[in-house]
């Protein structure tokens, strides 16, 4: 259910219809298109006479099915669209919620739909709220919609009284210079409250954005200091190995040393 106190709320039949209505375009082009040829081709193969024909029939059906399969999908597609459209009608009639908002995607940007994707894996607080600021900027964006499209009416009807003659027509210019200003203040309101959610959209991306950021450096950090604490095994091996080899160099000279000293001292004496 949608949460709502008033208005359309989501049913089980509707989620089961918007569930086939996932599937069955895709599905339907095989169960039209494929019985008729798979027919025809076990008959090829189950009977020796007349073999050439039952291929014709094969790709003849096979070509006439894929046809009709395409204009079924076509046109499940196209229902699906006219459908989900209706739904959205009656859960915005008295405004969408975060919970209703799935029903809504089509409505987001391509970069809304993408930061809600990544503040549901990366931080779920920040997507509640992101999520219910969708919802009122998808709410505020219908409200400017439907004020534009009556504004657009009420013009019209203006128009068409404006040349009436013969009769007095002040009160329903009246009534309708009315609802213009009415619509033209629901208009502006709406989209007061659009930039305004925009806004707070904006808002919550920074700061998704700045804990991700802040998180990824300060594991970087830690990576280096790790690093500069903990010398790389290869390098403490070959520093271990320079050591040595000086070492040994050391022992070679001093060994050097003593025996020049020690051929200096018997040739003294003799």
């Amino acid at each position: 259910m949608s949460g709502k106190g008033s208005g359309y709320e989501i049913t089980k039949s509707d989620r089961l219809v918007a569930s086939l209505l996932q599937i069955a375009p895709w599905l339907s082009f095989f169960i039209v298109a494929l019985p008729a040829p798979l027919f025809f081709l076990l008959r090829y193969f189950t009977t020796t006479e007349e073999a050439a024909i039952y291929i014709l029939l094969t790709l003849s059906s096979l070509a006439i099915g894929s046809i009709a399969g395409l204009i079924v999908m076509i046109s499940l597609l196209m229902y699906r669209r006219h459908w989900a459209k209706q739904m959205r009608n009656k859960l915005a009639a008295d405004g969408v919620t975060a919970d209703e908002l799935s029903w809504f995607m089509p409505e987001l940007t391509t970069a809304e739909r993408r930061a809600l994707k990544e503040m549901e894996a990366q931080n779920p607080l920040l997507a509640d709220a992101y999520r219910e600021t969708l919802a009122q900027r998808v709410t505020a964006a219908r409200v400017v919609a439907t004020a534009k499209r009556d504004l657009l009416i009420v013009e019209r009807r203006l128009n068409r009284v404006s040349y009436l003659k013969g009769t007095d027509t002040r009160a329903l210019q009246g009534e309708l210079h009315a609802d213009r200003a009415r619509l033209e203040r629901a208009r502006l309101e709406g989209q007061e409250r659009r930039a305004e959610a925009e806004a707070r959209l904006h808002t919550i991306e920074a700061a998704a954005t700045r804990g991700a950021s802040w998180t990824e450096m300060t594991f970087a950090l830690q990576r280096l200091s790790t690093a500069r604490e903990h010398i790389p095994l290869g390098l403490e091996a070959a520093r271990l190995e320079q050591q040595e080899r000086e070492a040994v160099d050391r022992e070679i000279q001093e060994m050097d040393k003593r025996t020049a000293l020690s051929d200096g001292g018997t040739a003294g004496h003799e």
